[in-house]
């Protein structure tokens, strides 16, 4: 009489397949390897852990889950081999876990590489965008986010504009926010990060963060170290890094009028010219132009829809001896007196 052949568990289905990627694969194969991981989310941890059980992953292979995962392997083959007398021996099961051993190290990496991707914004637009761990990032307009995850961490790159970040608590990956060379470091509160010409600006909405430099080359270092009497960048305050030095200034602000740019509206309480310029050119259609340096650091005050260009330079035509003019499809802003 023929025995019933047991119904293969999904671990053992996540061993067959490492088997079958290590070989050569047709479109039927794929699509079934497709329809099997969208049968079960756990499906594609079970398989990554296949194949980390055996190959360490490479530069994690050290790492204390690492380790974990390997004892266990051994344990369960320690065990098997104690029981193959006493019972017929599965060799379906071990025969591909076996098939996994000789897998190659770029397999692992197949599974746990990064999957990068690139959010942006054109001028005048806002985007909100769900990521796959949780987090939510509102990306200002004219900006640019990459992101990358793994199970070790998540790390972003703002590579122009402003994105406010809503991280998911996920103590054991930092998530962090490259811009230039300032690195904000959290595992789950929510702050803004906002890159200009010549300095960062991170805002805390809630929890805590790290700001800290990122040289070239070198390990980075914090600009904000706590100490006794020192709490750090705390919630309801704004840090200005410099990013061609290491002086850093941290003051109160609105925290709802330092959001007003996810409605449109931009807020200006003594912000010198050149950066209520840059914060109006991510949604302007005409870029603005400082042409005279001297302009830069007067001041503007007021409440601006960020789309109304032309409110903004009717207002900072009024307050100071300034004169606009449309060249080549930009609006060029000089004293009156240098005016030709």
């Amino acid at each position: 009489m023929t025995r019933p052949v047991p119904p293969i568990s999904a671990d053992e289905q996540a061993a067959i397949w490492c088997q079958r990627l290590a070989g050569t694969m047709d479109l039927g194969d794929q699509a079934a390897f497709e329809a099997w991981l969208a049968e079960d989310p756990a499906h594609i941890t079970l398989l990554e852990e296949a194949a980390i059980i055996w190959h360490g992953a490479g530069e994690v292979a050290d790492s204390p889950e690492m380790i974990r995962y390997r004892a266990e392997a051994v344990e369960e083959l320690r065990q098997a081999n104690a029981r193959r007398w006493s019972r017929t021996f599965d060799w379906r099961r071990w025969a591909a876990m076996a098939a996994c051993l000789v897998l190659a190290l770029g397999l692992v990496g197949y599974f746990l590489r990064d999957r990068p991707a690139s959010y942006s914004t054109g001028a005048g637009e806002r985007r909100i965008v769900q990521l796959e761990d949780g987090s939510r990032l509102t990306l200002d307009g004219s900006t640019r986010v990459d992101v990358e995850m793994d199970r070790k961490s998540r790390r972003l790159k703002l590579l122009a504009g402003r994105a406010k970040f809503d991280v998911a608590h996920d103590a054991l990956r930092p998530f962090s926010v490259l811009a230039r060379n300032r690195l904000t470091v959290a595992t789950g509160t929510s702050f803004s990060v906002e890159l200009l010409s010549r300095q960062v600006r991170v805002v805390l909405y809630e929890g805590r963060v790290e700001v800290m430099a990122q040289p070239d080359s070198g390990p980075p270092a914090v600009l904000v170290p706590r100490s006794t009497g020192n709490s750090g960048l705390v919630p309801g305050r704004e840090l200005v890094a410099p990013t061609t030095r290491d002086a850093i200034q941290i003051a109160a602000l609105n925290a709802p009028q330092s959001l007003s740019w996810e409605t449109g509206m931009v807020h200006f309480d003594g912000q010198p010219l050149s950066l209520a310029v840059e914060r109006m050119n991510r949604d302007a259609q005409r870029t603005i132009v400082v042409d005279d340096p001297r302009l830069a650091d007067l001041t503007v005050s007021g409440v601006f829809n960020s789309r109304d260009t032309a409110a903004f330079i009717e207002g900072v035509t009024a307050l100071y001896p300034i004169v606009a003019r449309e060249e080549q499809g930009q609006i060029i802003l000089r004293f009156k007196a240098a005016a030709k």
